[in-house]
């Protein structure tokens, strides 16, 4: 492992994360004063993911072929652009094009700098790398939606996007200076390989629909959660914040569960983490003050901090057969997927049946994302080679 790599991916990623984190007790809130319709704010959130999502599959071939770093810089380039955005955005229509501008610059950003930490990590060693990684971008994540709601209440909301532009402006500048390059390609630029054979692969579709199944989850939590807690129970921004700011302490705990997954059972980990999110989610919407709300966003992402460095580790065991750019990419697609299809989805249940539902139906597509994970990866057993298609081991194509 080169750490010195990893330091600045890392510490990039952070700050790049934290930028990003900021907005999202904010949005919801703030499209809301503009008189916009649950709809309208899951299409803001939705922006973001769906154009994510379309031009993921390019950008994660492309690094493939070309390599990381110039992609890393032009998505944290055009972060910087889009957080100034928001400042000029004046209507609903106007917030869901700055978010899909948003989401195009994550595209050459988040996946690829997974994809370069998949380039850098030992065999063996996958669980525990990734889990510090997780561990370091969600605690980014968490820490954001806290920042920001002090700041908006200590300044505005103006403020706010000001330091979102400039934190990733710091992230392209360290990027610029101190990240190299990766010259080792393990990748598709040697084997040639496609998305029509990674596929292929059961444990990547086992992966797929778990991934997306929590970005369903996550885009609930994001979206509906803020609104929840200030219109049900009155809370203040800075409450808002440091309730979903409360999952940093798990997203630390990836660290752990990252070596917990390089010794044991991924599939169990998996599994029983995605239960115990699905749990608490189902709870969640019949608590009616702080505390309650928080001990179950915090189980939530328990769950999650478990569940997610295995199977993290799982893709990368496929991206150095298949490519470590275009596995990775497929696999934040499914997450994107999730965050995108769901704020829409969730928001037209809200429209008809209230808030509270949104959290039973992100409950539900939680457990069908579990169950179709546990029959992808049924033959999948510890220390078997995992690229699997119905029990057959994929072969790669000839060199080109």
């Amino acid at each position: 492992m080169n750490k010195k790599a990893f330091a600045v991916i890392v510490s990039t990623m952070f700050i790049s994360m934290l930028g990003m984190g900021i907005v999202v007790p904010l949005l919801p809130i703030y499209a809301d004063t503009m008189g916009a319709s649950a709809l309208e704010i899951g299409l803001i959130n939705a922006g973001f993911s769906i154009t994510l999502t379309i031009f993921l599959p390019i950008m994660g071939k492309f690094s493939d072929r070309m390599g990381r770093k110039k992609f890393l810089c032009a998505g944290l380039s055009c972060f910087t652009i889009a957080s100034l955005g928001f400042l000029w955005a004046r209507n609903p229509f106007q917030l869901i094009m700055v978010r899909c501008f948003q989401g195009f610059s994550a595209t050459m950003h988040l996946p690829l700098a997974q994809a370069y930490l998949g380039d850098i990590t030992p065999k063996g060693g996958e669980g525990k790398w990734m889990g510090y990684f997780n561990a370091v971008l969600f605690s980014g994540m968490g820490l954001g939606p806290l920042f920001g709601g002090v700041l908006t209440d200590l300044f505005s909301i103006n403020a706010t996007f000001l330091v979102m532009a400039a934190l990733s402006l710091i992230g392209l500048i360290a990027t610029i200076i101190f990240l190299p390059e990766v010259h080792d390609k393990t990748t598709v630029q040697k084997q040639g390989m496609s998305f029509a054979y990674l596929r292929k692969s059961d444990i990547m579709k086992g992966a797929f629909a778990f991934r997306m199944a929590t970005g369903f989850a996550t885009a609930c939590y994001m979206t509906f959660l803020p609104l929840f807690a200030s219109n049900n129970l009155g809370l203040s921004t800075s409450l808002i914040g440091l309730l979903l700011a409360s999952r940093t302490p798990m997203a630390l705990v990836q660290s752990l569960t990252g070596r917990l997954a390089d010794k044991y059972n991924r599939r169990i980990m998996v599994i029983f983490g995605g239960a115990c999110a699905l749990i608490s989610m189902v709870i969640l919407p019949t608590v009616g003050s702080f505390w309650p709300l928080l001990a179950l966003y915090s189980c939530t992402a328990a769950g999650i901090a478990l569940a997610l460095p295995a199977a993290t580790a799982f893709v990368v065991e496929e991206g150095r057969v298949f490519g470590m750019g275009a596995s990775m990419a497929l696999f934040m697609m499914a997450m994107q997927i999730g965050n995108g299809v769901g704020p829409i989805l969730l928001g037209g249940v809200v429209d008809v049946l209230g808030i509270k539902s949104a959290f039973l139906a992100g409950a539900g597509i939680l457990m069908i994302g579990i169950f179709v994970f546990i029959w992808f990866t049924r033959k999948y057993s510890p220390g078997k080679r995992s690229s699997m298609a119905g029990g057959r081991t994929i072969m790669p194509p000839p060199q080109s």
